[in-house]
């Protein structure tokens, strides 16, 4: 009997927990997946679904709302403004891109006068370094990743020296990312003038589940309102060869500078908003550079579960679906969901040359073997996969034909596509592509091609893990 008993108790368990996470309206996949998890570990599932799974975006949406209706009249601004590339010739899929952008992620395209790729980490802190030192009016950083190590605290020492010397200084970090700083790290910081902020800081005893999702996964730098930073590189010894050496992380950021700095800003200030509930505005952080439009075409693109949209995720889909000669891809994370592997082997079955760089080994051992189990469906649609073998890949690159590139932090994934808040450039020109598409050369040299046959030949085990990781890739 009392066996019985448990077994309708589970039963009856099971099934309000499922109609529950049904009624969160997730894709089919991801809701399935979920409800597969509840089943397998009861207790374990709900606590994971509570804390991971369970999305809260209503609230999300309102306070984020908040944020935006605090730089509306800066933004009108700017779209009325200088900004928007004329003169500049776009083909006929690249306006299409650009017009996907705007309506999925609001920022028009506009212009840049400089765009510098950054190779690695110590490269992209010695720039971000220099353009600080040069400040004359503000410095605002945000980091979904700042560690008080020797790259955090040389960081940390020089915006010091900076808000000691007048200049305003903002930092904005995440509440999960930077778990590890305290506030002894941060008192020199605060009794310097600047002011600091966390993005969903995560308390003990106090667990919900915008402590786990909806983390700002953005790293963004800038100064003056006309120099800035993004992409890959996070603040921390990871990622500098001269404090970790030939382990550092291989990285990709880039630097900007002209009126695409404008739109990276507002991504900071409504990040700073929704934060703390309040963001500066004013002509001062808006100058965009010397005052003469930019001559390369640069779309800022912010995504976030605070939108429907998934803008960057769309973006990236039509950039792939739409590519004619070739698609490089490179991400260190690399779990498509059913659209974006249909982009990839749908370029490659038409005859475009797609090619996608992973690293041998991440720090998620799950992820990479959920990534493994989409190799052997990809490699036969005529995709060709390498893993980077040196050291941690970290760079989140796409290059798409000739002349459209992305940097950003977003990966390859369910998390950046739908649960963090992510931020991409989007360049339109040859220069910046062929760039990109000679480090990516470049980092093949050092990477190894994934072989079918060698996929076949896999133990049984590491195929039933990779096949079980697999059933779990739209929670990663």
């Amino acid at each position: 009997m009392l066996a019985t008993a448990l077994t309708i108790a589970e039963i009856l368990y099971v099934l309000i927990v499922s109609a529950w996470i049904t009624l969160q309206r997730r894709s089919p996949i991801v809701t399935l997946a979920w409800i597969l998890l509840i089943i397998v570990l009861p207790v374990g599932g709900l606590v994971a679904y509570y804390l991971v799974g369970h999305r809260r975006v209503r609230k999300n949406r309102l306070k984020r709302l908040r944020a935006r209706l605090g730089l509306h009249d800066e933004k009108e601004r700017l779209r009325q403004g200088r900004g928007a590339p004329t003169g500049i010739a776009l083909d006929e899929h690249a306006r299409q891109l650009s017009r996907l952008a705007t309506r999925v992620s609001g920022a028009p395209p506009s212009t840049a006068s400089a765009v510098r790729v950054l190779h690695d980490g110590d490269e992209a802190f010695a720039a971000i370094e220099a353009a600080i030192r040069a400040a004359r009016h503000h410095v605002h950083v945000e980091y979904y990743i700042f560690e008080p190590d020797q790259t955090g605290t040389r960081l940390r020492d020089l915006l010091i020296e900076r808000a000691r010397a007048g200049i305003e200084v903002r930092l904005l970090v995440d509440g999960l990312g930077s778990h590890r700083l305290n506030a002894r790290f941060l008192a020199p910081l605060r009794a310097s003038g600047a002011r600091v902020a966390w993005f969903s800081p995560v308390r003990l005893f106090r667990l919900r589940p915008h402590y786990v999702n909806f983390r700002t996964h953005r790293k963004i730098v800038v100064v003056d309102g006309e120099v800035g930073f993004t992409g890959g590189v996070n603040v921390t010894d990871d990622e500098s060869a001269a404090a970790t050496g030939a382990r550092a992380f291989r990285d990709t950021h880039v630097e900007l500078r002209g009126d695409a700095v404008r739109w990276l800003q507002v991504v900071f200030l409504e990040d700073f908003h929704h934060a703390t509930g309040n963001a500066p505005t004013g002509p001062a952080y808006f100058t965009g550079g010397s005052g003469e439009e930019g001559t390369i075409a640069v779309q800022i693109l912010a995504s976030g579960p605070d939108q429907e949209g998934e803008a960057i995720k769309k973006v990236y889909f039509s950039a792939i679906t739409g590519a004619r000669e070739r698609v490089l891809l490179t991400t260190p994370y690399f779990v498509p969901d059913e659209s974006m592997q249909a982009a990839l082997t749908s370029a490659a079955l038409r005859g475009v040359d797609v090619r996608v760089l992973v690293p041998r080994q991440s720090d998620l051992r799950i992820v990479t073997a959920a990534a493994r189990s989409y190799y052997a469906e990809l490699i036969a649609s005529g995709v060709r996969i390498y893993e980077y073998l040196p050291r941690v890949l970290h760079a989140k690159t796409l290059v798409i034909d000739q002349d459209l590139s992305a940097i950003g932090t977003a990966n390859f994934d369910n998390r950046s596509f739908a649960l963090n808040y992510e931020v991409s450039a989007v360049i339109f020109g040859g220069e910046t592509n062929r760039t990109l598409a000679e480090a990516f050369a470049a980092d093949l040299g050092k990477a190894r091609a994934v072989d079918a046959g060698a996929l076949a030949r896999k133990a049984l085990s590491a195929r039933l893990f990779e096949g079980g990781a697999r059933l779990l890739s739209p929670l990663l």
